[in-house]
């Protein structure tokens, strides 16, 4: 399916409540269309410096320019970060930390949904190194610059962009996080098939690893919140890979209750900018099925998410495949 073009409800009045963000610096990956776009796009238009983390492309450098457009008082530098490139995480990270010792916020808000069965360079399955374990091998790489940053403001925030999917699936196996790519059940279409559950797997990372790595950073006394969020069901270019063809009725009332992007982005720039946010919590619309539509609004950790064994799991398959953390 293709992503149509939706007016937004709620938008222009959140937008309001927004605070400056003059001084602060902001890291977010995938910024060249959706919520990442809008986030970056607000972020500078209140004050904000935004490193923009995406692959070198064409669609990199005309996001660029619009943006500048849109916020033309605005302060962009795009860094060249591939996530199904372990190195070029690195390497961007390497880029930030020198350049911007002092991060306000960290946006991990990449992703990719329903592709293909099939191995990165390092390995591991396209989705989970795009939606997990590079952002958390990029957190744990500007954690020290966070870190500085929280210092310098009081507080600094790390925010993952998580997705409803991750209740389509009961637990996380620790096979999606290995090098298994491509040998992780094949492709097919629906909600139920491989390419989706190996989705829904990722986006129920991003929620677990929320809460293991808040845990560990609360514990420390630390200044560095950690947040995650949702955008409901968004029209952005992500949902044009997902495998609905056969349920033509889910796909009926999925399109009637798309919201814009700017709708779908309130969550994440809520976490990215809003006042008195609390460490631990996801943010995301919570209205019609399974929270695909409305403003956005503090959701309740579900059990699986805050889970001991889950989150040792993660963080020892992550670690496997990034390195030690150190935190």
């Amino acid at each position: 399916m293709s992503h149509p073009e939706v007016k937004s409800k709620w938008f222009a009045d959140f937008k309001k409540q927004l605070p400056r963000v003059d001084g602060k610096v902001f890291a977010v990956t995938g910024t060249t269309s959706g919520t990442g776009y809008v986030a970056a796009r607000t972020a500078a238009q209140y004050g904000g410096t935004v490193l923009l983390l995406n692959r070198p492309s064409e669609r990199s450098t005309k996001s660029l320019a619009s943006l500048k457009e849109a916020a033309p008082s605005g302060t962009f530098e795009q860094i060249d970060c591939d996530l199904q490139d372990l190195e070029s995480v690195r390497k961007a990270a390497e880029v930030v930390s020198s350049k911007y010792p002092e991060l306000y916020c960290l946006s991990n808000n990449a992703g990719i949904a329903a592709h293909e069965d099939k191995a990165t360079k390092d390995g591991y399955d396209v989705q989970m190194q795009t939606n997990h374990l590079s952002h958390f091998l990029l957190t744990s790489l500007l954690l020290p610059s966070l870190g500085r940053g929280a210092e310098r403001h009081g507080e600094a925030r790390i925010v993952n962009h998580s997705s409803d999917a991750r209740k389509m699936v009961k637990k996380l196996e620790a096979r999606y996080f290995e090098k298994r790519g491509g040998d992780l059940g094949g492709n097919g279409s629906g909600l139920s098939s491989p390419n989706f559950q190996r989705y829904s797997q990722t986006k129920l990372a991003n929620a677990v690893f929320t809460q293991a790595l808040h845990e560990k950073l609360a514990a420390k006394q630390s200044k560095v919140k950690v947040l995650a969020c949702h955008p409901g069901a968004s029209s952005t270019p992500i949902i044009d890979g997902l495998p609905l063809q056969k349920e033509s009725w889910f796909l009926s009332l999925f399109k009637y209750f798309l919201q814009s992007a700017e709708d779908g982005s309130m969550g994440l720039i809520r976490c990215m900018m809003g006042e008195g946010v609390k460490s631990g919590v996801l943010w995301g619309p919570s209205g019609w099925i399974h929270g695909m539509y409305g403003p956005a609004v503090s959701i309740r950790t579900r059990p699986v998410e805050k889970d001991p064994e889950m989150m040792n799991m993660l963080w020892g398959k992550s670690e496997e495949a990034c390195g030690p953390f150190g935190v």
